[in-house]
């Protein structure tokens, strides 16, 4: 029993030792950089940003690659209300797999500021490429979570919205179907009293061509009798 008490005891000391020796950032390599490598190039970038004048943005602007006009944009966006540089602050580097981001905080009295640089390996250059960069506030943990809350009640609110919206247009449906079927009602009437119309037309008309009959009947039997066609009366007709 001693004796498997004391070879846990020895695996967690191992555990605990193999965690301990955990590789330093500061002494670590990123694609053929060094951590002081991109510290240094950081505080430079921010420092020309600091000290950037309106002749040198306008040039940026103009000239720049995208990756550098969009730091510029979206520093010159962030520190505009902060008030005067105080300085840099902490510097933290993280790697993963082919990418390596950098984040440099800037302190400034109304808030800090958190420039990041996102590296990647280019198989075909075998050199790190600058990939993206910009400069945001940096928030507390109260301020996250108020936004995260309020980002949610957004999407709630405007998930219920689309809802209500797809519930009030299929209520308006069945108005609808009662409007296509007094359309439909009335074109119905409509044929019907058409083809009214047409029977009572064909029955005049057949009516009239029944009469002409009889007068051509009538003067043909008086003609053959030699009497007058006033004595006759025709009672029926048919037709064969």
């Amino acid at each position: 029993m001693k004796k498997k008490l004391s070879l846990m005891l020895c695996l967690c000391f191992m555990v605990l030792a193999m965690t301990a020796c955990g590789t330093d950032p500061a002494d670590a390599e990123y694609f053929g950089m060094s951590y002081s490598d991109l510290k240094d190039g950081m505080e430079q970038d921010i420092s020309t940003l600091v000290a950037m004048t309106d002749d040198e943005r306008e040039y940026i602007n103009s000239y720049g690659g995208d990756v550098i006009v969009e730091l510029l944009a979206s520093w010159d966006g962030t520190v505009a209300d902060l008030g005067a540089y105080q300085g840099m602050g902490e510097f933290t580097v993280t790697k993963a797999q082919d990418t390596v981001t950098t984040e440099q905080i800037v302190k400034y009295p109304g808030r800090d500021v958190v420039v990041t640089y996102v590296y990647e390996y280019n198989y075909e250059s075998e050199q790190p490429e600058l990939m993206d960069a910009n400069a945001d506030l940096v928030y507390t943990l109260g301020e996250k979570m108020e936004n995260a809350a309020l980002n949610t009640l957004m999407g709630m609110g405007t998930v219920f919205i689309v809802l209500i919206l797809i519930s009030l247009i299929i209520y308006c449906f069945r108005f609808i179907s009662v409007v296509q079927n007094k359309k439909k009602d009335s074109g119905e009437e409509t044929a019907d009293s058409t083809v009214v119309t047409q029977m009572e037309q064909r029955e005049e008309q057949q009516l009239v061509d029944d009469l002409e009959l009889v007068a051509v009947i009538t003067a043909a039997i008086a003609a053959s009798e030699g009497t007058s066609a006033d004595g006759f009366v025709v009672r029926s007709i048919h037709r064969r």
